[in-house]
């Protein structure tokens, strides 16, 4: 029976809200007519949704359409400074994925744009880790779909999914699948489930879960 791990991004592998906050802004500049300036606290509410809540939440008197097509810009740019000015992997992340890689195919879903992903795997060098992974941004699916999306592609029979927000909680029960909640990252969730205050946490976590799995 093949298990698998599957990782939500922001908030759980990294933060990126500093230079993502950039790069919005740089794209939001270009368009003073709609006096826009997002700061990181904003941000950090926006990371774990998808761009077009987001879009209806940071410009809330523009259409839904128009709103969402700034927020493309905001994305595409926030792309171009990352590449030169990548978030900050969480302590231990690397040394996690190296031990968790020798047991279990590791992915990645996220509610992103696509590129996003990619683009963090390409600054951190961690193309190795990961055996595949799904956007919001690519498939336009919510969450849970794409977690049930990367099980079929990979013929996974069980998984865990490991998050920071309570999106990440909802998606993994849409999914069918146990959560573990990243509470180091940046949000919070309503039930009380299998927690890890800090990324080493995260093994032991796992193997407790997987063990009461069958196969």
């Amino acid at each position: 029976m093949k298990k698998g791990i599957i990782f939500d991004l922001d908030g759980t592998l990294w933060d990126s809200i500093v230079p993502v906050t950039h790069g919005w802004n740089v794209a939001l500049d270009r368009h003073p007519e709609l006096n826009c300036h997002i700061t990181e606290d904003d941000m950090r509410g926006f990371m774990g949704k998808t761009n077009p809540t987001i879009a209806r939440l940071m410009l809330p008197d523009l259409t839904p359409d128009a709103a969402y097509e700034i927020v493309k810009e905001c994305a595409a740019e926030e792309l171009i400074y990352l590449k030169d000015h990548p978030g900050a992997l969480y302590p231990g992340i690397e040394k996690l994925l190296k031990e968790l890689g020798q047991e279990y195919p590791l992915y990645i879903v996220s509610n992103c744009d696509d590129g996003y992903v990619q683009t963090f795997l390409d600054v951190c060098g961690f193309r190795d880790y990961f055996e595949d992974f799904e956007m919001s941004g690519r498939t336009r699916k919510e969450k849970g779909e794409n977690i049930r999306l990367i099980m079929e592609r990979n013929q996974l029979e069980r998984a865990v999914y490991i998050g920071d927000t309570q999106g990440d909680l909802d998606a993994s029960h849409a999914a069918g699948i146990p959560f573990i909640y990243a509470a180091y990252g940046f949000g919070s969730v309503n039930e009380d489930v299998p927690s890890v205050q800090e990324p080493s946490q995260i093994s032991q976590a796992i193997a407790r879960i997987l063990k009461k799995m069958p196969g």
